[in-house]
Formats: structure tokens, C-alpha cells, sequence
């Protein structure tokens, strides 16, 4: 089998050397000359036998749409387009629509697995028409965890479903981590706590709390106890965003994950207004102390 790999960047790079190790042809076009087989989409589809399979593994965003433009310029009727990409899932309705006018199929594939995939290899949550999946299994299998296919693979449904579930997938990690972090904040708080990291890998063998993310959790403790080396700052890549804004739209109460993704804004606030405006109505209903800004900041109260 011979495919065409488009962004081959840290996932994107690690799928194409999966995929190569478990005997799938990949020729693969990035930006950056140094990782790409060929010099332009143009020379990537020119190097691939009909019919075509093409995985699209870039930024969502405008970027995706541009180059699934340009496929659709470039491939065949009866070619296959995958997406991989952390796209909104409402942009697979777009991607699909181009590429259907010219007789171009169209799968949606959501990706887990970040820098691990590699080794580990890739949940994927995959939408679209049977047959199309049906075709694609190969590379599906190259990707996937070892083991029973369904552990780790699913065809969730239409077009679109696949980056739906992965949306809803990255809600719910928010709030798994979320939880993680605070029970870590907890415990470097209390005094007769002598060994936080310890706690935590204790917690991997036998405890209703272990899981893969508490195994990178004490990973990080044991390389930068008291993540001394890092800030605060949180970042969210979108699918957070997407899944709450699903939540209202389908009047889901999703209490957690909405508190995740909102202390992920607290983490990047110097000092936030709202809690400046709270300090200052407390002050003035009830009298309450105040911590004085500027060069002595949270060295006294005054009232």
C-alpha cells in the first residue's frame, strides 16, 4: 500500500515512521525541506498510484481548508482524502462538500496518542462512509495500539463524528487533569505531607484513580520535583472550547470540564480583575482586608 502524507511535523513525523515500519509506503510533503520526499502537494500527488489516498495531518484552521482546496484541485475522482488534523468537526461538513463536487471521498479522523504515538500507538475515532473506512483500514491498523482493533479504533459514524468524538475526548482529559493537578496542589500544601511524588506513584498500581495521564503526572514530578523549571501557563488548543460550546447547544450540564478549561484562563492572568473587583467589593460591604498593589504587593493587608 502507498499513501501521501501531508504535515509531518510531531505527530504527523511519527505516523509516517509508524506507518513505514509496519510496511506502508508513505511519501510525505512538509514545509520545512528537510523532513519532506517532494517539493509541492503537486509533486506528492504525482508520486502516488491511483487510486489515491491522501492523510492531511496539518493545523486546523485555515490551513486545513487551503490545502484540502488544493487537493481538490489536484486529485481524482475516486481518490481519498483523510483529515487528521484537531479540526472542529463542523469543518468536515466544508471538507467534504469541495471534495464531493469533483467525485474526491472524504474520511474525518480524530488522533490521540501526542509524542507516544510512536511507540504506543494512536486512538483514532474515525467518520465517514463504510466503504471509505472500509479501504482505509490498513493504514487505520498500522496506526492503532496493538491488540483487538476496537481497543483503540472505532468508525463512530457520518462525516464529521470522528473529530466529534475526539473533541469530546479532550473535554473530558481538561477535566481529568484539572482534578490531577488539584489533588497535587493539595497535597505540596499540607505540611505532613513528606513525599507528594510518592503519593502519586502509589497511585498507579491498584487505585480507582490510575491511568496513563497520573503515569506522566509522576514522570514529570520525579524529572522537576515541584515543577520548578515551568510556569503556570496553560494554553488550549480548541477542542475544549468546542466541547462546551457543544454542551450549551445540546443543553449538556458539563460543570468539570467548563471549570477546566476556565482555570486554564486563570493560568494566564498576572493578576485577574475579577478577583482585584472581588477583593475590593468585599472590602466595601464587610470591611475585609485588602493586600496593597505595588513594589510591596502581598508582603501586608491594609483596610
Amino acid at each position: 500500500m502507498h499513501i501521501g502524507m501531508i504535515g509531518l511535523g510531531r505527530m504527523g513525523g511519527n505516523m509516517y515512521k509508524r506507518l513505514s515500519e509496519a510496511g506502508i509506503k508513505v511519501t510525505g510533503y512538509d514545509r520545512d525541506p528537510a523532513v519532506s520526499d517532494v517539493a509541492s502537494v503537486a509533486e506528492l500527488v504525482e508520486a502516488l498510484p491511483a487510486p489515491r489516498i491522501v492523510w492531511v495531518m496539518v493545523p486546523s484552521g485555515d490551513i486545513t481548508r487551503g490545502t484540502v482546496e488544493e487537493l481538490g484541485n489536484l486529485l481524482s475522482e475516486g481518490d481519498l482524502v483523510i483529515e487528521g488534523g484537531n479540526s472542529r468537526f463542523s469543518d468536515d461538513f466544508e471538507h467534504a462538500k469541495v471534495l464531493s463536487a469533483k467525485g474526491i471521498e472524504y474520511v474525518d479522523c480524530g488522533v490521540s496518542g501526542g509524542v507516544w504515538g510512536l511507540k504506543n500507538g494512536y486512538g483514532l475515532m474515525v467518520g465517514g462512509d463504510a466503504k471509505n473506512v472500509e479501504r482505509a483500514l490498513p493504514v487505520f491498523d498500522a496506526l492503532r495500539p496493538e491488540g483487538p482493533r476496537e481497543e483503540g479504533f472505532v468508525h463512530v459514524g457520518e462525516i464529521g463524528a470522528g473529530h466529534y468524538a475526539k473533541m469530546v475526548h479532550n473535554g473530558i482529559e481538561y477535566g481529568l487533569m484539572q482534578a490531577y493537578a488539584e489533588g497535587y496542589e493539595l497535597l505540596a500544601a499540607k505540611d505532613i505531607v513528606k513525599d507528594v511524588t510518592g503519593s502519586f506513584k502509589a497511585w498507579t498500581r491498584g487505585t480507582v484513580v490510575r491511568s496513563w495521564l497520573l503515569d506522566l503526572l509522576v514522570k514529570g514530578l520525579e524529572e522537576d520535583p515541584g515543577f520548578s523549571q515551568i510556569t503556570g501557563y496553560v494554553n488550549d488548543s480548541g477542542e475544549g472550547r468546542w466541547t462546551i460550546e457543544e454542551c450549551i447547544a445540546n443543553a449538556v450540564p458539563a460543570p468539570v470540564m467548563t471549570a477546566a478549561l476556565y482555570a486554564r484562563f486563570t493560568s494566564r492572568q498576572d493578576d485577574s480583575p475579577a478577583m482585584k473587583a472581588v477583593a475590593a467589593l468585599r472590602n466595601q460591604f464587610g470591611g475585609h482586608a485588602v493586600t496593597s498593589a505595588g513594589p510591596t504587593s502581598g508582603a501586608g493587608a491594609v483596610k
